[in-house]
């Protein structure tokens, strides 16, 4: 380590072009990272809010619930217990009542004796006591409480009673409100008691009619529409991105590598071992890529006290240090190729002898 310090020290602008090069890619990785959770909250929020483990639903909605229309004997005919509530979700949008401007939303129509609705946490206000009164998304900056707005299909308006957090279904905020109003507010026949079971714990599969489906929650959340896209196109462009680290650093070490080959060659004719060179290098690089991971983590904390609260970013510290940890090992990795170059050095022909 000694030797790589002194080389450091020596060639900063060289080493300070490289550092800046790997730390960059990292506070993309980080910031793709963040990204990408902070999206995925977006669709899942809410289904998270619910400790979901299992759905019920109609097996023509293709795992969409927002797409299930279930009667009431469908309803009754699957077992429930405190830990299951019915719910009913419909895409929408929502206005005041004295305004032409709409939003797009997701309301969610809840029984008030049901855990959902019991569970629910306002940070603002009340929970609503009648049909009449919803409570809505912190998201939604616009609605205060009090405001009387209209939602969907439905001509009679409710009042924003309160607000809670954790509220957004598959990028849109929510809206919760008595299921009573879900059949109106969606334009569908009062036949349709709602869109599904939603329960903490796993629903019976035993005498299920063969038109209704359960899904646990992992292959809920990826039938959610464009979720599971949305995921595999950040994983693949996060891990494109650490290929690429793994590239830069194995050229940057190699090309310092070959430079320093003569000075190398006289070290080893004068005695130095070739285990010493390679730990040599080892730690260079390790000393190299950490001082660029804390570096990329700088610029992505002032980044995000910077970017706008519109801006869905969601900084998950296991997760981060995860890929922090990913890239210092895909730098060690490369440099694999120049510690093999050092291993095979020639102090005679090096030198000229």
């Amino acid at each position: 380590m000694f030797l790589a310090l002194n080389e450091i020290r020596h060639e900063k602008m060289r080493y300070g072009l490289i550092v800046s090069v790997i730390s960059l890619v990292s506070f993309l990785i980080f910031i793709l990272s963040a990204l990408s959770l902070g999206l995925a909250n977006q669709n899942t929020a809410a289904i998270d809010y619910w400790k979901t483990t299992s759905a019920l639903m109609t097996k023509n909605a293709n795992g969409n619930m927002g797409q299930s229309l279930m009667t009431k004997n469908q309803l009754d005919s699957t077992s429930k217990s405190d830990d299951t509530a019915r719910v009913g979700i419909s895409p929408t949008n929502v206005k005041r009542t004295n305004s032409s401007t709409s939003q797009s939303v997701q309301f969610i129509g809840v029984n008030f004796n049901e855990y959902i609705f019991k569970d629910l946490t306002v940070t603002m206000g009340h929970l609503p006591k009648n049909k009449s009164e919803i409570v809505i998304s912190d998201k939604l900056n616009d609605l205060k409480i009090g405001d009387r707005v209209y939602i969907g299909l439905d001509n009679n308006s409710f009042k924003i009673v309160g607000k809670v957090s954790d509220a957004q279904y598959n990028m849109a905020p929510v809206i919760y409100g008595s299921i009573n109003n879900w059949a109106v507010i969606k334009g569908v026949g009062n036949q349709f008691y709602g869109s599904g079971l939603i329960s903490k714990e796993k629903l019976p599969t035993k005498n299920l009619s063969s038109d209704l489906v359960i899904y646990d929650k992992s292959t809920f959340l990826s039938k959610l529409p464009g979720y599971a896209a949305q995921n595999t196109t950040f994983a693949f462009m996060i891990v494109f991105l650490i290929i690429i680290s793994l590239v830069v650093v194995t050229i940057f070490l190699y090309i310092l590598t070959i430079q320093k080959l003569p000075n190398l060659a006289v070290l080893r004719a004068q005695g130095i071992p070739s285990k010493y060179l390679l730990r040599n290098t080892f730690g260079e690089t390790l000393l190299i890529m950490i001082t660029s991971v804390v570096l990329g983590l700088i610029l992505t904390t002032i980044s995000g006290i910077l970017i706008p609260a519109g801006v869905p970013m969601y900084f998950n510290i296991p997760l981060i240090a995860g890929v922090g940890i990913g890239i210092v090992i895909t730098g060690l990795i490369g440099s694999l190729i120049p510690m093999k170059i050092i291993a095979k050095i020639d102090p005679v022909s090096a030198i000229g002898g």
